[in-house]
């Protein structure tokens, strides 16, 4: 069974996975069963992500189901490996609930190859600096204490690490007033947005600022994540964080709406190049507002 005794995020992706692939072979659990000499019950409970597939049951389950790709089988092998791996997240400290969603997102980030990510009101996760994570912590109703506010601090800097040792690609689409909008601190405000365009110029990373004009294409979709795996072009799960929780989306026909979305978004947004001459232009009127001040 998963750590914790409930599903994880990867026995749920391992699950989904090979019950798609099962159903594109046109077998049936039985069948599956039979492979690998268990119950009908405990092909069920890998398919729900409730159990996690040891290896050579998903070896066995791609040889019935044909699958030939080595990429895939090795990929899918993996995740049966790491799901009762312990997150580097969980030596933080965070209350119950707000550890429990936290990992599951960033279990789901972890592994992606690609991310996509749509910011209508803040500068993406991974693009902050611990700075202006800081501001954004201390202006939260939620976080309580200098303590919990430091925790997420580094939890977001490791996320960020985490991330740039990965050789992950990242295509961010951030909405104007994201980047314009007055912070309390000018120093910390015109810090964030020099370090966007460093991260612009490297060449993982594709960074695109939709102008204010463009308010039809902002509000085609909330702000959301799309995260691709292994050489997969589209993304395979769709997260968004309401105030509660983090909404998961890895039905197909649901993501097809995320996607077009994100399409349009950058469509409609500067290119790339466009987008660094406007964040200079933007850090450029931070230092006059300075200066008159």
């Amino acid at each position: 069974m998963p750590a914790g005794g409930k599903p994880t995020v990867h026995s749920r992706r391992l699950g989904a996975t090979l019950k798609r692939l099962r159903v594109a072979a046109r077998l049936d659990q039985e069948h599956a069963a039979e492979a690998v000499a268990c119950s009908i019950a405990k092909i069920s409970r890998i398919e729900s992500g409730a159990v996690s597939a040891r290896v050579g049951d998903v070896r066995m389950l791609l040889d019935l189901y044909g699958v030939g790709d080595a990429e895939e089988r090795q990929r899918l092998e993996t995740l049966a490996r790491n799901s009762n791996k312990r997150g580097w997240w969980l030596n933080f400290q965070f209350q119950a609930p707000t550890k429990e969603r936290l990992g599951d997102y960033l279990s789901l980030e972890t592994d992606a190859t690609y991310i996509r990510t749509w910011q209508p009101v803040f500068i993406p996760g991974l693009l902050q600096t611990p700075e202006y994570t800081k501001t954004l912590t201390e202006a939260n109703p939620e976080v309580l204490s200098e303590g919990a506010a430091d925790e997420i601090v580094a939890v977001r800097q490791e996320r960020r690490r985490v991330f740039e040792e990965s050789g992950a690609r990242l295509a961010a689409v951030i909405w104007e007033p994201a980047l314009t909008g007055r912070m309390p601190s000018s120093l910390v405000h015109r810090a964030q947005l020099e370090h966007l365009i460093k991260m612009a110029g490297q060449r993982s990373m594709t960074i695109q600022v939709l102008p204010h004009s463009e308010w039809a294409a902002a509000r085609v979709a909330p702000a959301f994540v799309g995260l691709s795996y292994a050489n997969e072009a589209s993304p395979e799960v769709i997260v968004q964080d309401t105030m509660v929780n983090s909404v998961i989306v890895d039905d197909h026909e649901e993501m097809a709406g995320y996607v077009h979305a994100f399409d349009a978004l950058r469509s409609a947004a500067l290119t790339p190049e466009q987008s660094v001459a406007f964040i200079r232009r933007v850090i450029n009127d931070i230092a006059v507002e300075n200066e008159e001040a």
